[in-house]
């Protein structure tokens, strides 16, 4: 029904991009699939085929064509997709948030924009690709050229090294203390709440927040060993603080979670963990 495939970045781009991924499904013209999308990168979707639409606010759908800039998200957002579906994307690493954007993160933060209007001739170009048969390579080809050319038109090559470690660092220890982890970066607390929100839209609290929840859901998901769920189970304080996170990423207690079918949301997952090996 659905399948994925990973790609890592060229090196130019490695600083900037987590990592390259096309989607697909060839589900029947009127099959449809109602779920969530909880991102931890913001990213990039180019949807090449396929009917799309996204709750923005309670009962306002958007409906989505071309290039999408999606942000990082502290709570779930409802999409539906219709009909077999290809949609190229690439996950922009929080760290590089201002050499490819001019505007401010916390201005996507649970949201989903048209590109257009952000990167001009660029998003143009990957505009261009809906609607047409093309491999996996000229799908990558295009989406690296946009990236190439948005970088050159802002023409700010830096990323924030100290949020680049903290990205690696809450992926790998999402029970860090805060302190612990300013500590680690050579920064202060306030310093480094200041630096996540300019990278991520979110203070350090809630991607730590966010990063915990996604461990305990990919053991659920089966994409973990039982030692490591055992693990990320224990990460909570008791059943109610799980039942407390849960609500908030997902709107479902663990138990519904365990039996419910998220097709989009299972795929994220999978992409996260087969992302941890892509770097």
């Amino acid at each position: 029904m659905l399948s994925s495939r990973n790609y890592a970045p060229p090196a130019d781009l490695a600083p900037f991009i987590r990592h390259f991924y096309i989607i697909e499904s060839t589900l029947p013209d009127d099959f449809e699939i109602r779920d969530i999308i909880l991102s931890e990168n913001p990213f990039v979707r180019v949807i090449m085929r396929g009917q799309w639409a996204a709750e923005r606010e309670e009962g306002n759908w958007m409906e989505m064509s071309g290039p999408l800039i999606f942000g990082s998200n502290s709570m779930p957002l409802p999409v539906r997709s219709k009909g077999a579906f290809t949609v190229a994307n690439f996950a922009i690493r929080p760290s590089a948030w201002r050499a490819l954007f001019r505007e401010p993160a916390t201005q996507f933060v649970n949201s989903v924009d048209f590109l257009a209007p952000l990167w001009g001739e660029a998003a143009r170009d990957l505009s261009a690709l809906a609607g047409r048969e093309l491999s996996d390579e000229a799908m990558l080809d295009a989406m690296t050229s946009a990236i190439r050319a948005q970088l050159k038109s802002i023409g700010r090559l830096r990323i924030d090294d100290e949020m680049q470690e903290f990205e690696a660092m809450a992926r790998l220890d999402s029970t860090i203390r805060i302190e612990v982890a300013a500590q680690r970066l050579g920064l202060s607390v306030r310093q480094m709440e200041r630096r996540c929100l300019a990278a991520y839209g979110l203070t350090p609290k809630a991607i730590l927040r966010r990063s915990r929840f996604f461990d305990v859901a990919e053991a659920m998901r089966g994409f973990s060993t039982p030692g490591q769920k055992q693990l990320a189970e224990l990460r909570y304080f008791d059943q109610s603080h799980l039942n407390r996170e849960f609500h908030r990423f997902v709107g479902m207690t663990p138990g519904k979670f365990r039996k419910s079918v998220t097709p989009l949301m299972t795929m994220g997952l999978q992409l996260r963990v087969e992302g941890k090996d892509i770097g």
